[in-house]
């Protein structure tokens, strides 16, 4: 599985940090443990508005989470881990948010900032 790069808190990283790219791990594997060894983790397709979107509205409220562009033929395992919600989706504390409605609603609803400081994406 390749990915095309990782960005967090809005500097592009070399691919080594958060590479989901590797022989020894399956792709499903690789996917699973970023979002578990991650607070906060956006998967999307290489400059999706969407996903721009997102990474705005976390930085407004004080999270960066770590940003995985895929290529096409990777987006399938990403999105089956959020439960075939599609790309992009973020992940926080581990758990699928889903897509820019689902942050959208877990911010209108008060629920997004304690949800990443439960997560630790932000802090105090």
């Amino acid at each position: 599985m390749a990915a095309v790069a990782a960005m967090a808190g809005g500097k592009r990283r070399g691919a080594a940090g958060l590479s989901i790219d590797g022989a020894e791990e399956a792709p499903e594997e690789r996917v699973g443990r970023l979002i578990r060894e991650n607070p906060a983790v956006i998967f999307s397709r290489r400059g999706c508005c969407m996903s721009h979107v997102m990474k705005r509205l976390l930085a407004a409220v004080g999270a960066h989470p770590a940003a995985i562009e895929l290529e096409e033929a990777d987006e399938e395992v990403a999105a089956a881990a959020a439960g075939g919600t599609g790309l992009p989706t973020l992940f926080v504390g581990g758990a699928a948010v889903g897509g820019l409605e689902g942050l959208m609603s877990l911010h209108l609803r008060g629920r997004l900032v304690p949800m990443l400081l439960e997560a630790g994406a932000v802090r105090c």
